[in-house]
């Protein structure tokens, strides 16, 4: 076992496998971000395969999250339909190598993203709030 490991990869694993459900969540959004963010940056570089490899990387953190749905809650399906329109446009950009696709799914990944974060801070808050009293009790 290698004794010189990179603090980081450590501190990286930690978090995972301390997370909640939620915060994996969170992360695997800042990852198909992070991934598109460098494909377009991979194309805008001409490296062309780099940059189909990254796509595939969106697109299996996409599907994961369209598998993992649960879908006993209605807006389950509307997140179905969101989530298979980015993987088929994932799989056109991947084809035509369009930038503008990619900042298209990019936009659409980052309102997820930011709005599942803000449904986090919102369901802490409701947390950590003490019960209202009822009115008569």
């Amino acid at each position: 076992m290698a004794a010189n490991k990179n603090p980081y990869d450590s501190y990286a694993n930690n978090r995972i496998f301390t997370a909640s459900k939620e915060e994996l969540s969170l992360m695997l959004y800042d990852g198909a971000l992070k991934f598109c963010n460098q494909a377009i940056a991979a194309l805008e570089a001409d490296e062309e395969q780099k940059a189909l490899d990254l796509i595939v990387r969106v697109q299996d953190i996409i599907r994961e999250f369209q598998m993992t749905l649960d879908m006993q809650y209605s807006i389950s399906q509307d997140l179905t339909n969101i989530y298979e329109y980015i993987h088929r446009r994932l799989g056109e950009a991947r084809q035509s190598k369009e930038l503008e696709i990619l900042d298209e799914m990019r936009d659409l990944i980052r309102g997820l993203r930011d709005t599942w974060k803000e449904a986090m801070v919102i369901a802490k808050k409701e947390q950590t709030q003490p019960p209202k009293a009822q009115p008569g009790a």
